[in-house]
C-alpha cells in the first residue's frame, strides 16, 4: 500500500520536506563567493550536480534569494568546494543565516586559500575545489539554478589513487565526502558497491539475478 500525495493539496512548504527525504543522499556544494562590497561568503547548498561535460560545467540551486545567489550574479564567479566529513559541524555552521557583511570563514573558524582564476576564496581544509565563472542563472519558482562553467580545479594529491587500468583518480574513501539527507540528517559515503556496465554486445539475452 502507497500513500498518496498532491503536492498542491499538501502546499509547498510540507512537501518540500517530502522531496528532501526521499531525493537522497544529495552531494552538497560548499559554495564560497565573495559579494561586490568585497564581503567572503561561504555556504552549503544540497541541489548540486554536473550539469555539462564539455564544457566542464556544475550547478547547484538556492532555494529564495541567499548571499550566494546574489554574490555569484553579481560577480560573475564562485567556487564550489567539496563538503567532507572532517568538515562535518562547520560546513553545518555555515549554513547559519549570518547577516551578509559578516564572512562566514571568519566566523566559524575558517582558512580562505587564494583561488587560481576567479577572486572568490578556496576552502583550504575541503580537498577539492572547482573554480567557476557563471554560465547561467536560471529561475525557476521560488529558486534559482546557478550554473557555472569550471574553469580550474584544485584537487589535493594525497586523495589520488590508481586503479587497475593506471588511471589516477581521486578516491572516494579518502575525500570522505558528506551528503544531505531528510530532516536534519547527513550521511557518510557508508558501503561503496563496484560494478561495471554491461556492454549490449555482451548482453545474455536473458539474465537471471543471481539468488540472494
Amino acid at each position: 500500500m502507497r500513500k498518496d500525495i498532491d503536492p498542491d493539496e499538501m502546499g509547498h512548504g510540507p512537501f518540500y520536506k517530502v522531496l528532501n527525504s526521499v531525493v537522497v543522499p544529495r552531494p552538497i556544494a560548499w559554495v564560497s563567493t565573495r559579494s561586490a562590497d568585497g564581503v567572503d561568503n561561504l555556504a552549503p547548498h544540497s541541489f548540486f550536480t554536473v550539469s555539462c561535460v564539455d564544457p566542464p560545467m556544475v550547478q547547484f540551486t538556492s532555494v529564495g534569494k541567499k548571499d550566494s545567489l546574489r554574490n555569484a550574479t553579481e560577480t560573475g564567479e564562485f567556487v564550489v568546494c567539496l563538503a567532507n566529513e572532517p568538515m562535518f559541524e562547520r560546513i553545518n555552521a555555515t549554513g547559519t543565516d549570518f547577516p551578509a557583511e559578516v564572512s562566514e570563514f571568519s566566523a566559524v573558524g575558517l582558512t580562505g586559500e587564494k583561488s587560481a582564476k576567479v577572486t572568490p576564496f578556496r576552502v583550504a581544509e575541503s580537498p577539492v575545489a572547482l573554480e567557476c565563472t557563471l554560465h547561467r542563472a536560471l529561475e525557476l519558482g521560488d529558486s534559482t539554478v546557478v550554473i557555472g562553467r569550471v574553469v580550474h580545479a584544485a584537487i589535493d594529491e594525497d586523495v589520488f589513487t590508481t586503479d587497475e587500468r593506471g588511471n589516477s583518480l581521486p578516491a572516494v574513501e579518502r575525500l570522505r565526502p558528506l551528503a544531505r539527507l531528510g530532516r536534519n540528517e547527513w550521511s557518510t559515503i557508508g558501503d561503496v558497491l563496484d560494478i561495471t556496465r554491461i556492454p549490449y554486445k555482451h548482453w545474455p539475452g536473458h539474465y537471471t539475478p543471481p539468488e540472494a
